[in-house]
């Protein structure tokens, strides 16, 4: 169910021996990386700083000409009047060239299960054909997965990646992931452990069941109820991936939570996929 994606960077060929030597050189050089993104509370700019910062890349942020700086509710309404007419906020003019990269971190929060719509005006406004992007998202259940198949809609020219998301509450948590999502991807070098593969889905057990509620049960909306899981143990945390049934029973959701065997160890969950 979990999807588990691999992905290395791509070596530059080397250049025939009959090649000048300052050819050579440049066609050696790695792949120049930008990080970019939208950040409405701040979360987005911490996970932001945390990827330009381990990768030693350029960073830029976007933004909006008119700013969502209104209520809460005020940037709700605004957001979903955007969405439903394809309007899209314009961006101030970028601090860097975008021709200069290769590759882009994009970031962002999720907002109606897709990037927020600083985002739309960005892709809408440049020239991006080409280019490999990588996504990174905040949330506050889940959308990395969702708003990434948007980007793959909206820029079919482009080689869409999908890259790393954390809740809002657990932006504590982003600095250790995101050096484990970067190594495992290829994007930095590094030695990590290798996470098991979670086991077959079984009915869930009344155990589990409590565990699934204290992990989800504070959640402003209701996530379901868990119908079977799968379990996996690594050497800090003992990993539950749940199938959920939907407060009306028409869909199935999943959703990961994580105990940790340390410390704190209050289940909390991760992310929701629909």
């Amino acid at each position: 169910m979990k999807k588990t994606i691999i992905a290395a960077l791509a070596s530059l060929g080397l250049a025939a021996c009959t090649t000048p030597a300052s050819q050579k050189e440049e066609s050696n050089q790695a792949p120049k990386t930008l990080v970019i993104y939208y950040s409405q509370t701040g979360a987005t700019q911490k996970v932001a700083e945390e990827i330009q910062a381990q990768l030693g890349a350029d960073i830029d942020s976007l933004v909006c000409d008119i700013p969502y700086d209104g209520t809460f509710q005020e940037t709700i309404e605004r957001c979903k009047k955007e969405m439903e007419t394809g309007e899209t906020p314009t961006i101030k003019p970028l601090n860097i060239n975008l021709e200069n990269y290769d590759m882009i971190f994009l970031g962002y929060p999720v907002w109606f299960g897709t990037y927020a719509p600083p985002v739309a005006g960005f892709i809408k406004e440049n020239a991006l054909e080409g280019k490999k992007i990588v996504t990174f998202c905040t949330f506050g259940s889940g959308g990395l997965q969702s708003s990434t198949d948007s980007l793959k809609k909206a820029l079919p020219n482009c080689e869409i990646v999908e890259g790393y998301g954390v809740r809002n509450a657990r932006i504590d948590k982003a600095s250790e992931e995101i050096n484990r999502f970067l190594i495992e991807w290829g994007y930095k070098e590094g030695e990590i452990e290798a996470l098991p593969a979670f086991m077959e889905h079984r009915p869930v057990t009344e155990a589990e069941a409590a565990i699934f509620n204290q992990a989800c049960g504070n959640y402003q909306f209701r996530l379901g109820d868990p119908v079977d899981v799968a379990v996996r143990e690594t050497a800090q945390s003992t990993d539950y991936e749940f199938t959920a049934k939907s407060p009306n029973e028409e869909t199935l959701s999943t959703i990961y939570v994580t105990v940790a065997k340390e410390g704190d160890t209050t289940p909390v969950f991760t992310q929701v996929i629909r």
